[in-house]
């Protein structure tokens, strides 16, 4: 009886092809192999190589008209390669967050349906395989390739800059450099397990690109815009407005921004690689009252920001649960 149970369970599991299996690895051998050599990733990765090197001259010009002017100790050099502008050209941290999420636009924005109108995914779902290890690989493969590419930016930035400044890194510093590149990996997650939805969901890549595009520019550009304008409908601010309308106005301004995982992920890589940063948002004169002038230490820092953290992570997680689900309900007919 209890033989006929288990024969029987193995049998529906053959069927549905759900689950792990060693084929698991192959695919995912494949989809990594596809990115690297994809001439549309190279191109993006050369954009963002770029970029990083840009930042890190503004930064180098930066610190040094700040030592010049002040001629006072910069601080955590080795964190503010990463932070500082300088000559009109934005910090690394700026331009990661604005381009970032482009990687994982380019990795996965013709996942499923691609294989669609090349008329491979029903050849490769009538294979022998479990079903969920076909969008299982692709997801392991891109992140894969995202967190091998933030890696090797920031150990670029990192071997350019101590040998242009001579300035060894602390300690603190590596771990907090170490935390920023995990949560630069999970935000571009994010818009890799988006893009894979949007795959699942349209019929063709054109359509799934602008979807995530339009997402891409909403939640980067246009968020922000659409908050101040909700808000001083809302809460409108005059001169004579008391403290009152303004902590309202700024307030229901933060709940929209929060929205988008972009200001989340600004928000914690912020405090993340600034120790100087010791509040997030509003700060009343009355909670500065008593309070100890200095940098703070990383779990401080990660207690400031832990629920941009949270929101990041479930976001990402999100993303991929909803494309998995979408992809394993999908009916896939030949032609």
């Amino acid at each position: 009886m209890m033989e006929a149970a288990m024969k029987s369970g193995r049998e529906a599991v053959r069927k549905k092809k759900i689950g792990p299996g060693p084929e698991l690895a192959a695919l995912y051998k494949k989809e990594l192999t596809d990115h690297i050599r994809s001439k549309r990733f190279l191109i993006i990765l050369a954009l963002i190589a770029v970029t990083a090197v840009g930042s890190l001259y503004g930064a180098l010009s930066g610190m040094q008209e700040a030592v010049s002017s002040s001629e006072t100790e910069i601080e955590f050099v080795f964190l503010r390669l990463f932070t500082t502008s300088g000559d009109g050209i934005p910090s690394f941290v700026s331009f990661i967050s604005l381009l970032g999420p482009l990687v994982g636009l380019t990795l996965g924005f013709d996942a499923i349906n691609g294989e669609r109108s090349r008329g491979t995914l029903n050849l490769l779902i009538a294979q022998p395989i479990h079903r969920d290890a076909v969008i299982n690989g692709k997801f392991l493969a891109g992140l894969t390739v995202i967190a091998g590419m933030v890696c090797a930016l920031g150990l670029l930035i990192s071997g350019i800059g101590l040998i242009a400044t001579g300035v060894p890194p602390t300690g603190e510093e590596l771990l907090r450099l170490a935390v920023f590149l995990l949560v630069t990996i999970v935000y571009i997650a994010f818009w890799l397990g988006l893009s894979i939805l949007f795959s699942a969901l349209c019929r063709h890549t054109a359509t799934s690109a602008m979807a995530v595009i339009a997402l891409w520019l909403l939640f980067a550009i246009f968020l922000s815009m659409l908050a101040d304008i909700i808000a001083n409908a809302l809460f409108p601010v005059t001169e004579t407005s008391r403290a009152s309308a303004l902590i309202d106005n700024y307030t229901c301004s933060q709940a929209i921004n929060h929205i988008s995982p972009a200001y989340l992920y600004s928000e914690a890589v912020s405090a993340v690689m600034d120790p100087s940063v010791r509040a997030m948002g509003l700060v009343m004169q009355s909670q500065l009252s008593g309070a100890v002038v200095g940098p703070l230490d990383l779990d401080q820092s990660l207690l400031l920001v832990w629920q941009n953290l949270t929101g990041l992570i479930a976001l990402t997680m999100l993303s991929f649960v909803a494309s998995y689900v979408c992809f394993m309900r999908q009916e896939v007919r030949a032609g």
